[in-house]
């Protein structure tokens, strides 16, 4: 495989205010960049790993802008084509967070250089060349182009990658009853599957708790379901020789770790563990993980750092636990900042916290700043 992580979908030019208010009163504004699957690859970049972003952007400015910024975080961005008929998205937001009800966001993204990807406009080969291929539900809304493009790369086949899917899914991109079904095939296509609780519910009408959900999605070998602040369930499996080598590819020989996802006997049945954890084939117990107390700035990002953390324990071959943790790290360092993008902690930093017992872990309180080396001390308060 050429690189770690593949991270295919739309980026776009972000549009930040440079104080409160509706937008209509808002006198300027600064540029970023904001993009689910973008973030994720350059969050990974930034920790280390080797990463790619599959695109298509404007023969414009602000695809300039955009390859710039992303590749300037050493991501590979080499697979990105430029579109001279179509233009690169572009957004502009308020400075409260989504979840509240002052919260405004004006996309200008139809039409968009990404809205066109397809099968037949996009590298397949340079996307499939990665041990994990991260996409969203974003890009499924984005045109039928789009949607037959994830059925392509999400269709089973030799040597596929392990796919990494954030449902990710937005109500105001989907018409009336639309995305839910799909949202829900594809999830069941990948690998590896992150949900938040809230969004399964609005999506698929599920409630009950991540067990309510891993009954509707039994199909992939891990599903993260994200709980807000209190934190995120992790259930996982292998699911053969080749997906288990893949899930759990640096486990260290002499055994199972304590909480990871076990690799299964020479024939392809689930371990002796597993199988006494749970009737299931190769399931072991769900694994939860609090959340870390943050000083909360915004909200923007926080769900695509945290894939990026668990992605990035994953190829490392760390256990559930610690996976989780790392998406907890990660968050943390989005929702401590302002923009869409926040750089990871440094790796050394990063290791340390995840190794904490249970109890100093949930005394940890991060506010901004954290993750710069120099306060890194202070401001994880650690005990």
């Amino acid at each position: 495989m050429d690189v770690d992580v593949v991270a295919l979908g739309e980026s776009m030019v972000t549009f930040l205010p440079s104080r409160p208010g509706r937008l209509a009163d808002v006198p300027s504004f600064d540029r970023a960049i904001g993009g689910a699957e973008s973030n994720v690859a350059c969050a990974l970049a930034a920790f280390g790993h080797t990463a790619r972003w599959v695109s298509r952007v404007g023969a414009d400015g602000f695809g300039d802008h955009l390859l710039e910024r992303i590749a300037g975080y050493g991501v590979d961005v080499t697979a990105v084509h430029r579109d001279p008929g179509r233009p690169t998205g572009v957004y502009f937001r308020t400075a409260g967070d989504r979840g509240t009800g002052a919260h405004e966001v004006a996309y200008y993204r139809a039409g968009s250089a990404a809205s066109a990807m397809s099968p037949g406009n996009v590298d397949l080969t340079a996307a499939r060349s990665a041990r994990v291929l991260h996409l969203t539900g974003i890009t499924a809304a984005l045109s039928d182009e789009c949607r037959e493009l994830l059925h392509e790369l999400t269709a089973p086949a030799p040597g596929r990658p392990l796919i990494s899917f954030d449902v990710n899914y937005r109500p105001g991109l989907w018409g009336a009853g639309e995305g839910a079904p799909l949202l829900l095939e594809l999830a069941r296509r990948a690998d590896i599957v992150f949900v938040g609780a809230d969004e399964a519910e609005q999506a698929w009408d599920v409630t009950g708790g991540p067990e309510a959900i891993r009954r509707l999605l039994p199909e992939p070998a891990a599903l993260v379901v994200k709980q807000g602040a209190e934190g995120a369930t992790a259930f996982a499996r292998p699911q053969g020789p080749e997906g288990a080598t893949a899930f759990a590819p640096e486990l260290p020989a002499g055994g199972r770790a304590a909480g990871a996802v076990s690799v299964p006997e020479k024939d392809g049945t689930p371990s002796a563990a597993d199988r006494a954890a749970d009737p299931r084939p190769g399931a072991t117990p769900p694994t939860f993980v609090p959340a870390l107390s943050t000083a909360v700035v915004a909200t923007t990002g926080a769900g695509d750092a945290f894939a990026a953390g668990f992605l990035s324990a994953t190829l490392r071959g760390l256990t559930v636990r610690d996976r989780l943790r790392y998406g907890h790290l990660f968050a943390a360092a989005a929702l401590t900042t302002p923009g869409d993008l926040a750089a990871p902690p440094a790796r050394g930093h990063a290791d340390r916290l995840a190794a904490l017992d249970d109890d100093a872990w949930g005394r940890l309180r991060l506010g901004p700043g954290w993750t710069q080396a120099e306060q890194a001390e202070e401001e994880a308060n650690i005990p």
